[in-house]
C-alpha cells in the first residue's frame, strides 16, 4: 500500500497539484467513500474515518456531499424566554 501511496504522490507532485488540493482531493474522496460504505450513517462513517460527527456533517457540507439536504440548526431558547413561560405558567 506504501508503494501505491507513494505513485500517488509522485504522479500528483508531477501534475503540479498543490498540497491543500491534494489534501481536499483525498479527504473529498474518503468522505464519500465512507459515506457510501455506510449507505449514508454518518455516525459510522465517521467512526471508520476516526473523526467525530459534526467534523463529518461540516465537511460532507463543504464538499457538496450532503445529498441536497439542509440540517436546520436548533437554537436553544434563551434562559430569559424560558424564566417568561415559567412565570406566566405559575400565574
Amino acid at each position: 500500500m506504501k508503494n501505491e501511496f507513494d505513485g500517488l504522490v509522485a504522479r500528483l507532485l508531477n501534475g503540479g497539484v498543490f498540497l491543500t488540493d491534494a489534501v481536499a482531493l483525498l479527504e473529498r474522496s474518503m468522505i464519500e467513500a465512507a459515506l457510501g460504505h455506510s449507505k449514508g450513517n454518518q455516525s459510522a462513517a465517521s467512526k471508520q474515518l476516526g473523526i467525530h460527527r459534526n467534523t463529518l456533517q461540516r465537511k460532507a457540507l463543504e464538499y457538496g456531499l450532503d445529498n441536497g439536504r439542509i440540517r436546520s440548526r436548533r437554537k436553544p431558547a434563551s434562559r430569559e424566554l424560558r424564566a417568561r413561560k415559567r412565570r406566566t405558567g405559575a400565574a
